[in-house]
């Protein structure tokens, strides 16, 4: 078929610029050459032109309690929301658009989303809304979220806003290193939170989706502060090198094993789980190096500790790792968690302990809706039920399985 006989075929499609594509458009086209400062009033802006005001961003702080103001010209910076009990914090954890009637107006909240990543809330107030606005605003959110990443790379502004206290150096580096905090998608969901945020060392954690595998590590180095900082650098360095060949789990830790013997001698380690999900089929393989075993959660019960064989710590050279596997059903949950969660020993002496891990999970799951938000309830009500106390490092990292296909969202629907 020649080119005039394919364009006789070809199905017409107006391509006219209409005014949310121009809105979206002149945000995206600016924004490639913009420097970091001046996203604020081109958001700004772009909302002016649509009748809106009072434009806000908040951004999720460290600790994952509050939604913090970003400052910049034109937008209003006022005090920070808690997450749980406001409006704001509402849209945030449940990704969807939260409008509040007032007297002078519709002020909304719409979930800042990169990916599956929460970023934070954008908030403007509009004098009357209708489904075209929230279409509209809805797409712009997700534009600013993509916005508020691609330029965080180049400024230490969006870090600054969402501290709420000074940061050790150790901390800093691992937060350096970590992936986004959640991942959601149709076949599976996952979350992560350490504690203390501003003061954190050892522990780390990592993950990857990697076609039908997604790849996930819980660490926690020896020893405290920097030194424990950069031990646990060089394990999760180490992890990713050896995940992006796509070896399987005993190769993977055979390559973390090696790496921090030879660069810190026998006499310091760390100890890890590292686990390979399956996303089509629910089957998980894992490796535990000298960690909790991992809870099973279905139906918002722990059902089971998935003990296995024991491996030794690594970096203590030379181990022969000891795979374990599961079949785990759609809806199943399956929390990873470090010694530091139950190590703790609560008000009056007493040890935290596992079984008290598990009353808290079976009571705080029924009550959140998503992995993320599960997460951050479990964190919080696990240090008030410690009476606040964190002397140790503390990771969760919670996957859920949902199976199926996201085959769909590839796919264009006209």
């Amino acid at each position: 078929m020649d080119d005039a006989q394919h364009s006789s075929r070809r199905v017409a499609v107006n391509l006219s610029e209409g005014f949310g594509e121009r809105l979206l458009g002149e945000l995206l086209d600016r924004a490639h050459e913009m420097p970091p400062q001046l996203i604020a009033p081109l958001v700004a802006e772009e909302i002016h032109r649509i009748g809106g005001r009072d434009v806000s961003i908040f951004l999720q702080d460290y600790e994952q309690t509050q939604l913090v103001p970003l400052p910049g010209r034109g937008l209003v910076v006022g005090s920070a929301f808690p997450i749980d009990g406001s409006k704001a914090g509402d849209a945030f954890l449940r990704k969807t658009v939260v409008e509040d009637v007032q007297s002078d107006g519709v002020r909304m909240y719409l979930p800042l989303l990169d990916g599956s990543d929460e970023v934070g809330v954008m908030g403007l107030t509009l004098d009357l809304v209708e489904e075209n606005d929230r279409r509209l605003l809805r797409r712009l959110a997700g534009l600013v979220a993509d916005l508020v990443v691609t330029k965080h790379a180049y400024t230490d502004r969006f870090f600054q806003a969402r501290r709420r206290m000074p940061m050790s150096l150790s901390a800093e580096v691992q937060w350096s290193l970590l992936p986004p905090l959640s991942m959601d998608t149709p076949q599976v969901a996952i979350a992560g939170i350490l504690e203390p945020a501003y003061d954190v060392a050892g522990d780390s954690l990592d993950y990857a989706l990697n076609d039908d595998i997604l790849n996930m590590a819980v660490i926690d180095a020896m020893g405290h502060g920097l030194n424990a900082s950069l031990l646990a650098t060089l394990a999760v360095s180490a992890y990713r090198h050896a995940r992006r060949q796509d070896v399987g789990l005993e190769r993977l830790y055979a390559f973390m094993d090696r790496a921090i013997d030879e660069q810190f001698g026998p006499d310091q380690f760390v100890t890890a789980q590292m686990m390979q999900l399956h996303v089509g089929t629910g089957h998980l393989d894992w490796v535990n190096a000298g960690h909790p075993s991992p809870l099973l959660i279905r139906g918002h019960r722990v059902i089971e500790r998935l003990d296995s064989p024991g491996t030794l710590p690594v970096g203590f050279g030379g181990a022969s790792p000891l795979v374990s596997s599961v079949q785990l059903n759609r809806g199943d949950q399956v929390l990873f968690y470090t010694d530091g969660l139950v190590e703790e020993h609560r008000l009056g002496g007493e040890q935290f302990g596992e079984d008290r891990l598990i009353e808290t999970v079976e009571q705080v799951s029924p009550l959140n809706r998503g992995v993320q938000a599960l997460v951050r309830s479990l964190s919080q009500t696990l240090k008030r039920e410690r009476g606040g106390v964190t002397s140790d490092d503390a990771t969760l990292l919670l996957v859920e399985w949902r199976g199926g296909t996201a085959d769909h969202l590839a796919e264009v629907d006209f």
